[in-house]
């Protein structure tokens, strides 16, 4: 694909969240996969957490079995998490932050201050073969720290432009757009690939789109809802053209 192709990741966490409410097998998340491949997914996202809320060992199995795409497999810097990687060597493992209380990935991982934890951490991970990224806020110390143990690939977080964007406060969600779009020119320029996601939404993706170091943006949440009303197919179909519109 060339250099100005705009990857998308669809993470189909929350199609096991719906599954996990009754306890049941439906919806199937590896069903979800397979029809976001078909609508035009570059690779799938799936958060195995520590406490198996949405995503289980099972279903990271299954995808390793069925996908034609990539599988970014998203976890926490432990050693549970470490092992599995190690099990299935997926395409891409993306190191997040943790917090069992928090409903979903809150920010970005704070590597500056764990950078010797850390470089050890993904060094068996690149050994095997896996694309290590690192989700961090748009912040240049936790980029350059990130450069510094190994990785890469980053993934900035776009929470907070997303949320003040949601909530009206437009100045802010420029402010933190021109932070996003600073610091991805910054990664570009330490030699990191640069992905982005969190919250994006119709509404929010294409000036994220725009930016041309981004590689792939990773978008899930907002997919999943929007399935409801318009089909999953549909839905992704609809924010890949608003992608490929921001980057023509």
């Amino acid at each position: 694909m060339s250099d100005t192709y705009l990857r998308l990741g669809v993470n189909i966490d929350h199609v096991a969240t719906v599954r996990n409410a009754r306890g049941g097998a439906y919806p199937d998340p590896l069903r979800a996969a397979k029809l976001a491949e078909e609508a035009g997914a570059d690779g799938i996202t799936a958060h195995l957490r520590e406490d198996r809320r949405h995503i289980s060992d099972a279903d990271i199995d299954g995808l390793m079995d069925v996908l034609s795409v990539p599988l970014n497999f998203e976890m926490a810097a432990t050693d549970e998490m470490q092992k599995i990687a190690l099990r299935h060597k997926p395409h891409a493992v993306c190191i997040v932050p943790e917090k069992r209380e928090e409903r979903t990935t809150e920010g970005g991982l704070e590597v500056a201050r764990e950078e010797n934890k850390l470089a050890h951490f993904i060094a068996p991970l690149r050994d095997v073969g896996c694309r290590v990224s690192i989700f961090i806020a748009a912040d240049q110390r936790q980029i350059e720290a990130a450069h510094r143990i190994g990785a890469e690939v980053i993934e900035l977080h776009t929470g907070a432009y997303c949320d003040a964007f949601a909530e009206g406060r437009m100045e802010d969600a420029e402010r933190e757009l021109e932070s996003l779009r600073q610091m991805s020119t910054f990664a570009h320029s330490l030699g990191l690939e640069v992905h982005a996601g969190h919250g994006l939404t119709y509404e929010t993706v294409k000036p994220v789109a725009a930016f041309p170091e981004v590689r792939e943006l990773n978008i899930g949440h907002f997919l999943i809802g929007e399935s409801i009303f318009l089909g999953l197919t549909p839905a992704i179909q609809e924010m890949r053209r608003l992608m490929d519109e921001a980057r023509a």
